[in-house]
């Protein structure tokens, strides 16, 4: 069931909409989409087979109201019945560092401590002497235990390295990156952080959350140009993955400053929705005043908080301590006071505000700092958003629809941490784990993406988990927690329309009707149709963003 209170005002933005088409309505049209099997995304209307492009925008839907403003100059596009449908919207990414990955050694495939350290050396040789902070890694796939730096060291030598684990909540730091660091055994470890020490209480080289900045001291600060290189490599990737718009929730500014930049050369072909750190809230709101929110090609004037860790690193927050660490419930990696005054004074500043929150201490202490908010700052659609949402008890899940709290979940997480999570919080917590049904329900929007480069940039892998619930490792077949799985068409519109209403969009993107951005994919196989297994091989045709072909196969 989709949250209907969503909807309350989606009569009225489909008529903006249609007094926005109104410009176009007796002009022929630039671009005529036909022969397609076309999803909207509009509740409950009929396929459409034509689709009809104005400048930037649909203009008209179906085949009659397409032929009738086909002109001589129309450019005809015959899609040979392929399936169209919004493009998408992934609510969750790290696009610069994801970016950033495209280009850097592939650790994440490794299964091996020896594989591991070869494919690290070889970085090391190509390029002696330079910092190595690209290529994620996951225990899980190396045998569950973490890695050290003794893994490593022989294979890089001097070459520091600082690579993320998948959830971007550890770095693995070898000897080198160690000593350029500053960390030894008489570090202490900072609030909200952990240093991993062995038995002699040497360092090994993870460092857990807060512990992460004191390695970031040291990296080197890589040029614009370098930065922005990145940046475009990450949007021809995405475009090909059939997305037209990334939410950027992120803690620092860089990936903000490097969206500034692009989106002063023109058209950026992708559209960004940029969060920057809570604690710079005051930074925001000054720009803000002075220079509004950006336009629909880089939005900005939301923050991003951040409550606790990652459940892989046993630093996501619980109630209960860990089944495999007895003792250990998690870190607040930002203080509850911290978290009352920044969320309180963005809000009250008109910010829009997402908080990082993945164990069930930490979404409920995020729920009561957003209620009692709500309460002081008085009533106005605020659209708070809880990144993640991952564990949460059974009681906790109405909360999100009846305080009107968007759940911004990241399907594919589901497939890859259902093979090791019981291991981590037992199996009675599993029942409010990646609960995207019974949040569906319980009458939550649900918004879908990714938390690139910690899962990929490819919805398609984000459907299918959703849908089939099938783990990474083959173990479930039927569906890891089944009772869980959501409809292909949940899916997509978790994708498309709910992540426009949680960008602010919903009147301009996230369907395909008259008036609204011509942002479109074109795939070769309809998805609602096909088997669920098939949806992983699936392709994307084209990719339309603004009326324009930004991505052909």
């Amino acid at each position: 069931m989709i949250d209907r209170r969503m909807f309350i005002g989606a009569g009225a933005a489909f008529a903006v909409a249609g007094r926005v088409s109104a410009f176009a309505a007796e002009s022929g049209l630039d671009i005529a989409l036909i022969n397609v099997n076309a999803w909207t995304g509009v509740p409950g209307q009929k396929r459409a087979t034509a689709i009809g492009i104005v400048g930037d925008r649909i203009a008209a839907i179906g085949a009659d109201a397409v032929q009738a403003r086909t002109t001589r100059a129309t450019r005809v596009i015959d899609l040979q019945g392929a399936f169209a449908m919004p493009a998408f919207t992934d609510n969750h990414t790290h696009f610069l560092r994801g970016a950033v990955t495209l280009t850097q050694a592939d650790l994440l495939s490794s299964t091996s401590r020896q594989d591991f350290a070869d494919r690290l050396g070889a970085v090391a040789r190509a390029r002696p002497g330079k910092w190595i902070l690209g290529g994620t890694w996951d225990e899980q796939r190396l045998g569950g235990a973490l890695p050290t730096r003794e893994w490593i060291d022989a294979a890089t030598g001097d070459t520091p390295v600082a690579v993320p684990r998948t959830d971007l909540h550890s770095y693995l730091l070898n000897t080198a990156a160690l000593r350029l660091a500053g960390i030894t055994r008489d570090t202490p470890d900072p609030a909200g952080g952990q240093i991993v020490r062995d038995a002699r209480g040497e360092p090994t080289g993870v460092l857990k959350d807060n512990a992460k900045d004191l390695a970031e001291r040291a990296f080197p600060v890589p040029t614009d140009a370098d930065t922005d290189a990145a940046m475009r490599g990450g949007v021809a990737h995405g475009l090909s993955k059939g997305v037209a718009q990334v939410h950027n929730p992120e803690i620092d500014w860089h990936s903000y400053e490097a969206l500034r930049r692009l989106r002063a050369t023109g058209e950026m072909d992708m559209r960004f929705y940029a969060f920057v750190p809570a604690v710079d809230w005051a930074k925001m709101v000054a720009i803000v005043k002075a220079e509004g929110r950006g336009d629909d090609w880089l939005r900005w004037g939301a923050i991003k908080a951040l409550c606790d860790g990652s459940l892989g690193s046993r630093t996501a927050l619980f109630r209960d301590p860990y089944a495999d660490a007895p003792g250990q419930r998690g870190v607040r990696v930002t203080s509850l006071a911290d978290l009352r005054e920044w969320i309180g004074a963005a809000d009250a500043a008109g910010l829009h505000v997402a908080t990082h929150a993945i164990g069930d201490q930490a979404n409920e202490d995020v729920l009561d700092i957003y209620a009692a908010v709500a309460a002081a700052n008085g009533p106005r659609d605020r659209r708070f958003r809880i990144e993640h949402a991952q564990h949460l008890r059974p009681a906790t899940i109405p909360r999100f629809a009846k305080q009107k709290v968007i759940a911004s979940v990241q399907p594919f997480h589901a497939i890859d941490d259902g093979r090791w999570a019981v291991k981590r919080i037992g199996e009675a917590r599993l029942e409010g784990t990646y609960a995207f049904r019974s949040l569906l329900d319980s009458g939550a929007t649900v918004t879908f993406g990714s938390d690139w480069p910690v899962a990929p940039l490819d919805p398609l892998t984000g459907v299918y988990g959703a849908v089939t619930r099938r783990t990474i490792d083959g173990a479930n077949p039927d569906g890891w927690l089944p009772g869980q799985k959501v409809s292909v068409e949940q899916a997509l519109t978790a994708y498309t329309r709910s992540n426009a209403h949680a960008g602010f969009m919903e009147d301009r993107s996230g369907v395909l009707a008259p008036g609204y951005y011509a942002d479109i994919a074109i795939l070769d196989a309809d998805l609602t149709a096909i088997d669920p297994l098939r949806i992983p091989a699936v392709k994307v045709l084209h990719t339309f963003v603004g009326g324009k072909t930004r991505f052909s196969a």
